[in-house]
């Protein structure tokens, strides 16, 4: 059975919304999960889940979704691994990695290097984890770099868009092999025999773009891998549909990333504003309110979880800092479905 280990000290909520979140995982997912923070902290937050259950409030102003979910945790299998440490958010990852050696993201990487959990997930210090994992796991054998892969809605199904924000600046080679590995993950894990890889450029001609693009776009066209390789896709076409992997450098993509979850915070807002503006609309907000929930659980980033990092020897799952307890759970739920589908083997399988 796959055990998920959780950096249970890791982003803007923890520890409660982690806690709450590897709880409710536990039981919804029947995975077994390790904790890895201060046990006394730990063992509070489980103390306090066992009298109070976990409270999950969606869609701000709306309320779309407002309960307290009873968990019995004394039923769940939970292992608790006691950190000292912690790496904070200012922190510089590198030299925090190696000044705090009993970390608890540290230490949650090293479960999944020994064996006694075979994925992991954070929420924390995005650096702290991407470095944790690269040196505590190592790069698959034939992976340059490890690539961030975000999973994002858009009018048809989602798409896979990386590089999210490992790699400030790339080789050809490297977007080659993030297209590589977003397929053999897509594939795999939303179950589509071919999926389209298209690369993020200024332009759908193939001369267009700088030149690390128009190379990439080169080798792509040229493959011999089986990419299903469709060409350029402009930032306003990311939403359509028609593209399954999306492959960039990482300065990029993260931009376009915080672009995106920018502007979709805005546009809920906006909405929210209007339907709280006067009675008439409150009115209208009520009668809307089943159409807005289906709209924000599709945009929603909890539904999604977390981002893999693509490209190390073990699953690692890096969720957004402010994550809640609902996204922690669906973090969980993309590490065990990255664990079960064997997506790291099926990428290492195709560089022997």
């Amino acid at each position: 059975m796959v055990r998920i280990a959780i950096d249970a000290m890791g982003g803007d909520n923890a520890p409660r919304a982690v806690v709450e979140g590897a709880v409710w995982a536990a039981q919804d997912y029947n995975v077994p999960i390790e904790l890895v923070g201060k046990e006394d902290i730990i063992k509070e937050e489980l103390a306090r889940i066992q009298r109070e259950g976990i409270h999950h409030r969606r869609g701000g102003l709306l309320k779309f979704l407002n309960q307290n979910i009873k968990i019995d945790t004394s039923k769940l299998d939970i292992k608790i691994t006691h950190a000292q440490e912690v790496i904070e958010m200012d922190e510089a990852p590198a030299q925090a990695i190696r000044k705090k050696r009993k970390s608890s993201i540290v230490l949650a990487v090293q479960a999944v290097a020994q064996g006694s959990s075979d994925a992991v997930v954070a929420a924390g210090s995005t650096g702290a984890a991407m470095g944790s994992a690269l040196f505590g796991l190592g790069r698959l054998n034939g992976i340059e770099r490890p690539a961030i892969a975000v999973v994002l809605p858009t009018m048809k199904k989602p798409f896979m868009f990386l590089d999210a924000g490992a790699n400030a600046s790339c080789t050809p080679e490297m977007l080659y092999q993030f297209a590589i590995m977003g397929s053999t993950y897509y594939k795999n894990v939303f179950k589509v025999e071919n999926p389209r890889v298209g690369v993020l450029n200024i332009g759908e001609e193939a001369g267009k773009g700088n030149e690390l693009v128009q190379n990439v776009y080169k080798m792509l066209d040229e493959n011999t891998d089986g990419i299903n390789f469709i060409g350029n896709i402009e930032g306003k076409e990311l939403f359509h549909g028609d593209c399954d992997i999306v492959v960039c450098e990482g300065f990029v993509g993260n931009v376009a990333l915080k672009i995106i979850e920018g502007s979709t915070t805005m546009l809920l807002n906006l909405v929210k504003q209007e339907f709280m503006s006067d009675v008439l609309a409150q009115i209208v907000g009520l009668l809307a309110k089943p159409f807005m929930k289906r709209i924000y659980k599709r945009i929603n980033y909890e539904e999604f979880g977390g981002a893999l990092l693509l490209g190390v020897k073990g699953v690692t799952v890096i969720s957004h800092g402010r994550s809640s307890n609902y996204a922690i759970k669906n973090a969980v739920r993309v590490a065990k479905e990255a664990v079960e589908t064997e997506v790291n083997r099926k990428i290492a399988e195709i560089y022997q």
